[in-house]
């Protein structure tokens, strides 16, 4: 049974009377409420005055094109949810409906039940539109987190207590953590509260840099060291004298400069690639790596001397499956940065669509949520990001025994089964059983056709149908719709496609 507010009002607007006369008789079987409008200035006058909750709106009209009048109707109410109907599929049509706002669209000739999964949907993007506009109040003041960390889990707080017990010392700290939770984030953190606070801040990808260029870009060089060495050049640990370097990935360094790290670490002294004077430097390290760095040792894939030297204080970032509770705020911070940023104008997300998010187990952590949460922020219709604006991805990777995987997968892949064409003829009893002639009728039908594979059978029954109606009414197509309960269009379609003569 279809869950909706009978007291919403559908406008369907079309130039097709026949497109208008089956859409309401659809909607109305269903309880919905439906006014019609034949063109697109009626449409905007009743949509101003009848304020519909759903417009089902034809997007090749006489006057005022469909996608002219939907630009106008959401200037009336931007969270109306409009559903543009076109006979001609195509790129462009699809782009100019999405880009102007459109809640979806549909290609004639559409089904019953496609109507109505649209209608449900439509109107449970609006409840929820209005649901969490009525509702919004930040989580957080996002002027509290500057530094970009957010958190209240217990896990987080922990984290936070060894950054400020650190704030007070120059001691070499390693951080571990799966990818994308935040290790740069948290060395960033300590330098700030740290005494070097005011020196200088240099990060280096590790894994980034080709291991030729690893020790240039460290201890820099001298000019004529290698091919290209045109002059003489800092490294990052000279240019950061008395302030901190941010080693990321030192997992993936090789052994040779591991050594030379080390050198560092014990004697504050380096050499330039190519140079023979030694350079005395004073810096803080903080190193980060994402690998199971006591296994490379064991495996003698990294220096066991330098691997103590780097694990004074040890912070592990947990993964974000493991502090979920923090997601709601994460996703606020991040949709109040892209609003300030001037990158959207989406600033909350629905309670069912947060739900979607928290079952989720976040491979990819932190930068996966907030990579998430900027494409949703570009697709999404009115100011709330919507079940239906996530992923696939998502809802396909939430655990199956999950108690609410089917509503969520519902949210992201409603089916819709093939059923009744929308324009048919309205059936007196739509359950009733075929008499006994039928019966043969098919039962012959079905034995001609069944096993002959250059056949389809629905296929053959509507080919013979519109070739018997054309018959009668010798060639007049208007008539020919009229019985066959299908609009002129459809009509000369299916003469195209079947190559009918008459």
């Amino acid at each position: 049974m279809l869950s909706h507010n009978p007291n919403k009002l559908i406008l369907v607007v079309d130039d097709d009377a026949e497109v208008r006369y089956s859409l309401q008789r659809v909607l109305s079987a269903h309880d919905y409420q439906v006014s019609c409008a034949a063109s697109g200035k009626e449409g905007i006058e009743m949509a101003e005055k009848e304020m519909p909750i759903v417009i089902f709106l034809d997007n090749r009209m006489d006057g005022m094109s469909g996608l002219e009048t939907l630009q106008h109707m959401r200037d009336l109410n931007p969270r109306i949810m409009i559903i543009l109907m076109t006979a001609y599929s195509t790129t462009q049509t699809a782009i100019e409906a999405m880009k102007f706002g459109a809640f979806d669209y549909v290609v004639k000739p559409f089904d019953t039940n496609r109507i109505l999964n649209l209608t449900k949907n439509a109107i449970k993007a609006q409840q929820d539109f209005e649901k969490a506009g009525s509702e919004y109040t930040p989580l957080i003041n996002i002027d509290d987190y500057k530094e970009g960390l957010v958190g209240s889990s217990q896990e987080m707080q922990e984290v936070f207590k060894v950054i400020g017990q650190l704030a007070v010392s120059d001691v070499t700290v390693l951080i571990t953590g799966k990818s994308g939770t935040g290790k740069e984030l948290i060395a960033r953190c300590i330098y700030q509260h740290s005494l070097r606070s005011n020196e200088p801040f240099k990060a280096v990808n590790c894994a980034a840099i080709p291991d030729n260029l690893v020790e240039s870009e460290l201890f820099g060089h001298e000019k004529g060291a290698f091919t290209g060495a045109t002059q003489q050049r800092k490294g990052k640990f000279e240019l950061c004298d008395h302030g901190t370097i941010f080693l990321d990935e030192i997992g993936d360094m090789s052994l040779s400069t591991q050594t030379k790290i080390l050198r560092v670490l014990q004697d504050g002294e380096l050499q330039r690639v190519g140079g023979s004077i030694t350079i005395k430097v004073n810096v803080r390290l903080i190193a980060a790596t994402n690998k199971d760095i006591e296994k490379m040792v064991n495996e003698g894939l990294f220096r066991e001397d330098l691997y103590y030297r780097l694990n004074v204080v040890r912070l592990k970032l947990p993964p974000l499956k493991d502090r979920k509770g923090d997601i709601p705020q994460l996703v606020d911070f991040m949709l109040q940065e892209l609003v300030q940023g001037g990158k959207s104008h989406i600033k909350q997300i629905s309670s069912e669509a947060m739900s979607v998010l928290i079952k989720y187990d976040w491979p990819g952590n932190v930068r996966e949520l907030e990579n998430i949460i900027h494409r949703s922020a570009v697709i999404a219709q009115g100011d709330v990001i919507l079940p239906k604006n996530l992923p696939k991805e998502i809802f396909d990777n939430i655990k199956p025994n999950d108690s609410t995987h089917k509503e969520l997968q519902e949210f992201a892949t409603p089916g819709f089964k093939e059923m009744e064409l929308i324009g048919s003829t309205p059936m007196k009893n739509n359950h009733s059983s075929p008499d006994a002639k039928s019966e043969d009728i098919m039962d012959q039908l079905y034995q001609d056709i069944r096993g002959k594979t250059d056949k389809c059978i629905l296929q053959e029954i509507e080919r013979e149908m519109i070739q018997r109606a054309l018959k009668e009414t010798r060639g007049n197509q208007v008539k020919t719709a009229s019985i066959l309960g299908i609009t002129r269009s459809t009509l000369r379609k299916r003469i195209e496609q079947f190559s009918l003569k008459y």
